[in-house]
């Protein structure tokens, strides 16, 4: 579907400042959209709100249904009553430009487990009701995925395929004799749920009656060691003791010689279709649900993706195979009615993703920061792009727009000095000006961009396993952004809406 012109910024919850070494969905979430509404902007984009597992990156998840507990606010368990300010208080972390990820989930789980009983044990006849609406409503995920973390738990989150035998092939008597002996721990997962998306909700709610709409995102793939593969190996390539056998990652490319090995197990299509393609129909609905619209991660791999034996070491002795393409969609266009989706279409685009992405006029992305390294016909300089497009000087992905440029090639900066016309000191905003102007429908700018900041404020290097996901702001530096700065571009390149 087409877009308004419009412009808005991408940043995650876990960047948001606050109190507890993690940024979360409580006061200084509702500060940065009264930030977004401030300067006219209408969109926010985030990252996967799913838990997160190896690495801490949301697109490593544990499920590709629930939410991170961690951006659950202890500030508004303190305003529901199920937590005391001086609980809190003990768990307060100093101010910090990266997240504290093991502390804040050790002060956090402490004062989960309190405020979960507190909760149960004065559970309201209204909070009862709508406590088991949410667990009805959401049933066909969160029965397996609370089980799942309930028993990843008692293995230290050690991969589900090493369990017990009866556990990790769900035999039911297995099942039946742990959800009985773990009962409480599985009650302790469904209200981290139901707490996680009551929070959100509000949040979105707050967002859109600001005229703001949230762009979430969906992976692809998704991760072996999950409650998705544990619940349904049927649709997934793993084999009877739920070893990976094929699995998912890009061919050897100009950025790496060996390519990249992901190694989320694929899916099985065929079966999957036969199926009516439900799984996939769940999930978009639930996306649906949570958020405006979805950026749809690695689009190309619906079209067709690379195939990889999971006993190989590297991505290079892979093959193309032809993805579910204009079946999946139609089933989902047709269960879920208009589809607002963009299409991440980086990377090797053939005629046949570019077909897939224009039947449902999906606008695909195009990125600044990959604009100068060629001539005048590259496609993602601002003169060459469609209308419907997303604009983006840079994603999660990339260096911020400062810390590109210092470390781009001579003949890059040289090529974009002449086609900003300046001296590239203020490349950030060049390069924001050039998204603005631009005919793209949508213009999204990462937040380190707004403020001026380098290499060292960089949220993910992909290929990399550490030192990512970590960057935070204070709140001093949101204050100092150049808010009349951004209202003066919106304005006059029409893109209030």
């Amino acid at each position: 579907m087409r877009f308004p012109r419009s412009c808005g910024t991408l940043v995650h919850p876990t960047s948001f400042p606050g109190k507890y070494g993690i940024g979360d969905l409580g006061y200084e979430a509702r500060s940065f959209i009264d930030f977004l509404e401030e300067t006219d902007q209408t969109i926010w984009q985030i990252l996967p709100l799913t838990p997160t597992g190896y690495g801490n990156s949301p697109y490593a998840s544990f499920s590709a249904f629930a939410g991170n507990p961690y951006l659950i606010s202890l500030d508004l368990l303190v305003e529901k009553g199920l937590l005391e300010k001086s609980e809190v208080k003990k768990a307060e972390i100093p101010a910090h430009s990266s997240v504290e990820y093991e502390q804040a989930f050790a002060n956090k789980d402490q004062l989960f487990l309190l405020a979960c009983e507190r909760f149960y044990d004065g559970l309201s006849l209204e909070d009862e009701k709508d406590f088991k609406r949410f667990k009805r409503q959401n049933k066909h995920w969160l029965n397996d995925y609370s089980l799942f973390m309930a028993c990843a738990l008692h293995y230290n989150k050690q991969p589900w395929n090493t369990w017990e035998k009866g556990l990790a092939q769900r035999d039911p008597e297995a099942l039946k004799a742990f959800i009985k002996k773990h009962a409480k721990e599985i009650a302790i997962q469904d209200w981290l749920q139901y707490e996680f998306y009551s929070q959100w909700m509000n949040l979105k709610e707050y967002a859109n009656s600001k005229g703001i709409r949230v762009i979430g995102d969906i992976p692809i793939f998704v991760d072996h060691n999950s409650a998705d593969v544990w619940a349904n190996p049927q649709y997934f390539e793993v084999d009877k003791k739920g070893n990976r056998t094929l699995v998912a990652g890009v061919p050897p490319d100009y950025f790496s010689e060996t390519g990249q090995l992901w190694g989320n197990p694929l899916y099985k299509w065929k079966i999957l279709e036969k199926d009516g393609f439900s799984w996939w129909v769940d999930r978009f609905k639930h996306m649906f649900k949570i958020c405006d619209a979805i950026r749809v991660d690695h689009f190309r791999g619906f079209d067709a993706y690379w195939e990889v034996k999971a006993k190989e070491k590297t991505a290079v002795n892979g093959c193309w195979v032809k993805g579910p393409g204009e079946k999946l969609f139609d089933t989902i266009l047709e269960k879920c009615g208009e589809l607002p989706i963009l299409a991440e279409d980086l990377g090797f685009v053939t005629e046949g993703v570019e077909k897939l992405r224009d039947k449902y006029h999906f606008p695909g992305m195009k990125i600044i920061q990959f604009a100068f390294d060629s001539d005048s016909t590259n496609a993602f300089l601002p003169h060459n792009y469609p209308q419907n497009c997303v604009v983006y000087t840079g994603t999660h992905d990339n260096d911020t727009s400062i810390g590109w440029y210092n470390q781009a090639p001579e003949e890059e900066k040289h090529r974009v000095r002449v086609y900003t016309k300046s001296d590239g000191e203020k490349i950030n905003w060049e390069f924001i000006r050039l998204g603005m102007y631009s005919v793209a429908d949508q213009a999204i700018f990462p937040l380190q961009d707004f403020m001026n900041l380098g290499a060292e404020h960089r949220m993910n290097i992909p290929g990399t396993s550490s030192n990512n996901w970590l960057w935070r702001y204070s709140p001093k530096m949101l204050d100092e952004v150049d808010k009349n700065k951004i209202k003066e571009f919106i304005n006059q390149t029409n893109r209030r809406a």
